[in-house]
């Protein structure tokens, strides 16, 4: 898999466990090898986030610079959100969320996908490897509300706090994808 078949992984690496505590390994080429996971992550990104309903995108890369990415919570519980972006799938539009949890699960975002969490805890730490490095002319987003999406995100009565610049993307009727769907499986989440 070089990022785009459709298939969102949630990885849940083997834990270790003695009276001192667990230990994992959180990051293994030759375990994605084994899921069929052939991309580099040439770049980890970490974000805090201080309050409980905290969103953060839906955001993406538009090519050449397109992104996959490897997505865990170190610390809170996040709501993870993937909405298809491939034009011409047949899951095109529609998203998939899960629960992330600071027990050690992972979640692979395949490029074609845009990608968002809403924070369920207060002080909460993501990271997440990427493969493709950053390029600020590259970036590019979707409203995480729109309608069209239908997504059911799990905010707090107080309503969702929000980037200046999340609350100003577009919609999907007014995305342009740069996205093409080449086969593969519609969205679905595989557990391994």
């Amino acid at each position: 898999m070089t990022g785009s078949t459709g298939s969102i992984l949630l990885i849940e690496p083997r834990r270790h466990v003695d009276a001192r505590g667990w230990f994992a390994e959180t990051y293994s080429t030759t375990r994605l090898a084994a899921l069929g996971i052939d991309c580099a992550f040439p770049q980890d990104n970490q974000s805090w986030s201080r309050s409980a309903g905290t969103v953060r995108g839906l955001h993406f890369q538009r090519p050449p610079s397109a992104q996959a990415k490897l997505v865990a919570c170190l610390k809170g519980r996040i709501f993870d959100v993937v909405v298809d972006l491939r034009v011409g799938s047949p899951s095109y539009g529609r998203s998939l969320g899960v629960e992330l949890t600071d027990g050690g699960e992972q979640l692979l975002v395949p490029t074609g996908f845009a990608h968002g969490f809403v924070t369920l805890t207060d002080d909460v730490i993501v990271s997440y490897k990427v493969s493709s490095l950053y390029h600020p002319d590259a970036e590019a987003g979707l409203a995480w509300n729109d309608p069209a999406l239908a997504i059911d995100w799990p905010l707090p009565s107080s309503g969702p706090i929000v980037s200046e610049r999340d609350a100003s993307l577009p919609t999907l009727a007014a995305l342009n994808s740069p996205f093409v769907y080449e086969g593969g499986e519609p969205i679905g989440l595989a557990r391994v």
